[in-house]
């Protein structure tokens, strides 16, 4: 829930979703829409690039407050969701690089002088991404499914007695298990070898776990790939139908997105208020 707090009034410090090049429509197009905390959005400018910026109360996005933010997850939450809603409608108009959560500056001048210091950076990423989408794709793999799938469940001795059917069902569910993450971890490299020439750039992240891996089965990849706008549907149809004849194996492909993976700039000298 946001708070109710006025950034205009209170004291304010200055929250940077994402960096583009100074010319660009993205303050006409988003000038004055919300950010965090209801701050309308505004552009800061230095040099050959601007900032999308907007004011947030400094008692909740100073050090103290940030550390609370992202100890509390419905908090963290909105702020994730706030966050990447403004980067994704500002690269419905222009290349942008997407700055990482909870980048805050004490004011604008700050602002500007990060762009200045980071300039020749941030312009050769731009350059790089210019026209590039993110792509995502998860790889998942889910035992269960194989054995309904393929045999409606584990063999077993129906003379046998009960503590040897025990041992010949653990035995089976062992090797679907296994036989199931080998085939997963295939499907993973065929992925990569179907896309090669198509994708520019290859990022591997951790898998998803808990909360976020909410679909079925275990995701045991979960990489990004930089695409040119105009692959897109090309990438997509080098993976169609790749795990169809493999049971309890998945590929899920996302997006377009704003290409986060390929685009956030490290923080010079760690995180924090600057």
């Amino acid at each position: 829930m946001t708070a109710e707090v006025d950034p205009v009034t209170e004291s304010a410090m200055s929250y940077v979703y994402a960096v583009s090049r100074a010319g660009t429509p993205l303050d006409e197009a988003l000038a004055g829409r919300p950010g965090l905390e209801g701050g309308p959005l505004r552009a800061v400018r230095a040099g050959e690039l601007m900032a999308l910026v907007s004011s947030v109360p400094s008692a909740l996005y100073g050090t103290e407050g940030m550390k609370a933010q992202m100890e509390d997850l419905g908090r963290l939450e909105v702020l994730a969701r706030t966050h990447h809603a403004v980067v994704e409608a500002a690269y419905e108009h222009a290349a942008v690089l997407p700055m990482r959560l909870a980048t805050v500056y004490l004011d604008d001048e700050r602002v500007r002088g990060m762009l200045g210091e980071r300039e020749p950076e941030f312009t050769a990423l731009l350059d790089r991404l210019n026209d590039h989408v993110e792509l995502g794709v998860k790889v998942y793999a889910d035992p269960r499914e194989a054995v309904t799938v393929s045999s409606g469940g584990p063999e077993t001795d129906t003379a046998a007695s009960p503590g040897r059917a025990y041992l010949q069902r653990r035995r089976a569910q062992q090797q679907n298990h296994r036989r199931t993450y080998r085939a997963a971890g295939a499907v993973a490299s065929e992925v990569t070898a179907r896309v090669a020439g198509i994708a520019a750039a290859h990022v591997t992240h951790r898998p998803q776990q808990g909360d976020l891996a909410q679909a079925a089965g275990e995701n045991i990849v979960n990489d990004a790939y930089l695409v040119h706008g105009s692959q897109a549907d090309a990438f997509r149809a080098a993976l169609a139908g790749l795990a169809d004849d493999t049971p309890g194996v998945r590929v899920e492909i996302t997006g377009p997105w704003a290409p986060y993976s390929f685009a956030t700039p490290p923080a010079p000298g760690g995180g924090g208020t600057r």
